[in-house]
């Protein structure tokens, strides 16, 4: 199975939102099958075939998520990051500061969910390939 240390090596070479695909391509050949951020710590869950799970540590100091998701706000925010025009951690705040409280990322069906505080669908992508 795969370790946190060997996605966090195929993270560290993501700049941008734009190098997304191709880290997404790298863990998925680890045998990544999905998955979870919390944007509070960004810590995230990794999960594997049979049932396989690991997780990162926190990457900063908790934020807080507003209570509201805003979709549209969070919308702007996501395709800026998606053109590489932010950073993670600047991604990050923007979500928390739409309401957007995690994300799953499913590799078997390639999409991407975002949610808020209440465990709603706030919108769904599809991952793009590299």
């Amino acid at each position: 199975m795969f370790t946190v240390r060997q996605i966090e090596l195929a993270h560290s070479k993501i700049k941008t939102g734009a190098d997304f695909p191709k880290y997404i391509q790298e863990i998925k050949e680890l045998g990544v099958i999905g998955f979870e951020t919390w944007v509070t710590d960004s810590h995230t869950e990794y999960f594997g075939r049979n049932d396989f799970q690991t997780m990162s540590e926190p990457k900063y100091e908790k934020m807080e998520i507003a209570d509201i998701s805003d979709q549209g706000k969070f919308t702007e925010y996501l395709k800026i990051h998606q053109k590489g025009e932010s950073d993670y951690y600047t991604f990050c705040k923007h979500c928390a500061e739409t309401g957007i409280e995690k994300w799953f990322v499913n590799l078997d069906k390639m999409t991407c969910t975002y949610y808020d505080k209440a465990g709603n669908e706030v919108l769904v992508e599809i991952v793009p390939t590299a």
